[in-house]
C-alpha cells in the first residue's frame, strides 16, 4: 500500500544569511539600527543644544545627559532582535515584519527631523502616533517569528510612549 500522505514543501527562503559565518549576520543587523541612529542623530543632537533648551517643558522631562544611553540601549535591542529573526534566514512569511521594522526605523528618524530640525511638536506629534503603531506591529510581527524578539521592543515602545508624552507637553507649553 502506498503512503498516501501528503508531503508539504519547505517555506521558499528569499534570503538566507550564511550559516558558518553568523558574524557576517550580526555585523549586518547592527549595521541597520546604527544607519538610523546616525541619521536621526544628525537631526537631534545639533538641537539638543540649541533651541530645545529653550523650549519649556514638564518637570518629568528627563536630564539631557540620559538621551544617548538609553537609545543606545534601545538600538542595541533592537539589534539583537533583528539578529534572533534573521539569524536562520528571511523566510517569504517575514517579508512583512522585515517591510514593518524599516518602516518604523524611518519614522523614528522621521520624527527627530519633525521635532528637532523642523521644530514642529504638532507635526512632531502626529507622526508619533503613527511610529508607536508600528513600533507595536514590528513587534507583533517578530514575536511570530522569535518570541523573545517581539519582547526586546518593550522597553523601545515604553519610551517612545514617554517622548510622546513629553512631546504633547512640549506643544502645550510653547
Amino acid at each position: 500500500m502506498k503512503n498516501s500522505t501528503k508531503k508539504t514543501s519547505p517555506e521558499k527562503t528569499i534570503f538566507a544569511w550564511p550559516k558558518k559565518n553568523q558574524l557576517f549576520t550580526l555585523l549586518l543587523c547592527l549595521l541597520i539600527p546604527i544607519l538610523a541612529w546616525v541619521i536621526g542623530s544628525r537631526f537631534t543632537l545639533p538641537a539638543i543644544d540649541g533651541r530645545y533648551l529653550t523650549l519649556i517643558k514638564p518637570a518629568f522631562t528627563a536630564p539631557n545627559r540620559v538621551f544617548g544611553p538609553v537609545w543606545s540601549i534601545l538600538f542595541l535591542l533592537m539589534w539583537v532582535s533583528l539578529f534572533l529573526v534573521s539569524k536562520n534566514g528571511i523566510q517569504e512569511k517575514d517579508k512583512p515584519a522585515m517591510r514593518y521594522f524599516v518602516i518604523q526605523l524611518f519614522l523614528n528618524i522621521l520624527w527627530s527631523i519633525l521635532f528637532f530640525y523642523l521644530q514642529n511638536p504638532l507635526l512632531a506629534f502626529i507622526e508619533i502616533i503613527v511610529f508607536w503603531i508600528f513600533i507595536l506591529v514590528t513587534a507583533y510581527e517578530f514575536g511570530k517569528i522569535h518570541k523573545r524578539a517581539g519582547w526586546l521592543f518593550l522597553p523601545y515602545i515604553l519610551r517612545v510612549t514617554f517622548a510622546a508624552v513629553l512631546n504633547y507637553a512640549v506643544m502645550m507649553l510653547n
